[in-house]
């Protein structure tokens, strides 16, 4: 039965994404040309991987604030070490990778073991993690990255068009995918969020999982800032800003549920996309910043109204 939920709620999203690109397209003919949709797919990867995580944080029951901040933070140790300590770009980004896997192990650690709420745990690491990039760049911009780095952010497949960006976030959806739904990972993760107690009284170490939830979650923000970087070819301590709540807001988009236990990986892809066509699509019809703010603010209201009326419809 929770196999069908998961896959209606995919439908959803799917649907909305349908409706979505038919009304822009009538709207603004520009929006389904080809090169636009590129450009969509490439403005989607950071907050598509972002959300990946995340995802897997809130499949637990759990949310995890503080990925926009641990973009920021490996991304200036990256800089530090590449370009300004004449490091190989591949030590730089495995020590961006092991920063934002840190940090995620240090707000499972804190929210598993210490049993600190969620929200306040990773608060306190976005504080921590914004503060240790700003002190580490001092107010600088790191910029000067190798042709070969900055291939991940701005290549493309040989002999087509297509960004090496979108090939390493659908690899990484593919993976995790897998994961999610043929091994014990993903069934423990879905138990979490289900009902933690029973999960603990069967045996599963849920502290150990829950690590591992958070731990991705810092891992993914890390990937994601590496693609960043790449592509702006640049590291900046504020980079990340309102990525949170770019991450989160797609998995509610995509039919994850805020208590956990239900949702899907495609799914918020697909909650990820709708985001950044929404985005996309105002800003080929001119509207102003400060109306899009609204717009989204109302579509995330929207998503969080439609996960009550599920989790109340579930209940019955």
């Amino acid at each position: 039965m929770k196999k069908k939920k998961i896959d209606l709620s995919n439908m959803s999203a799917l649907l909305v994404l349908i409706v979505l690109c038919i009304l822009l397209s009538i709207a603004e003919p520009a929006f389904h040309s080809f090169a636009n949709f590129i450009n969509i797919l490439q403005q989607v990867t950071v907050i598509a991987v972002l959300a990946l995580g995340v995802n897997i944080v809130i499949f637990t029951g759990g949310i995890d604030i503080s990925v926009g901040s641990v973009v920021a933070f490996s991304g200036i140790v990256m800089g530090k070490l590449v370009v300004e300590g004449g490091m190989p770009s591949i030590v730089g980004v495995a020590a961006a990778l092991v920063i934002g896997a840190a940090c995620g192990t240090f707000n499972g650690i804190m929210i598993a073991k210490f049993k600190l709420q969620p929200m306040i745990a990773t608060l306190a690491m976005m504080s921590m993690a914004r503060g240790a990039a700003l002190t580490l760049a001092g107010g600088e911009t790191i910029t000067g990255y190798s042709d070969g780095f900055r291939w991940i952010g701005i290549g493309t497949v040989p002999g087509t068009q297509i960004p090496v960006q979108i090939i390493f976030m659908i690899l990484l959806y593919l993976l995790f995918y897998y994961i999610m739904k043929y091994r014990k990972f993903g069934r423990y993760i879905y138990s979490i969020g289900g009902n933690e107690e029973a999960t603990r009284l069967s045996g599963i170490n849920v502290d150990k999982f829950k690590t591992l939830a958070y731990t991705l979650s810092g891992l993914c923000a890390a990937i994601a800032s590496v693609i960043l970087v790449a592509k702006l070819n640049s590291a900046q301590s504020t980079a990340g800003q309102d990525y949170e709540m770019d991450a989160i807001a797609s998995c509610v988009i995509g039919g994850t549920s805020l208590l956990g236990g239900f949702g899907s990986v495609w799914g918020t892809f697909v909650g990820a996309i709708i985001m950044i066509v929404i985005r996309n699509g105002l800003n080929l019809l001119n509207v102003s910043a400060n109306l899009q703010k609204l717009v989204i603010g109302v579509v995330i209201l929207l998503a969080v109204l439609a996960d009550s009326i599920r989790n109340k419809a579930a209940k019955k």
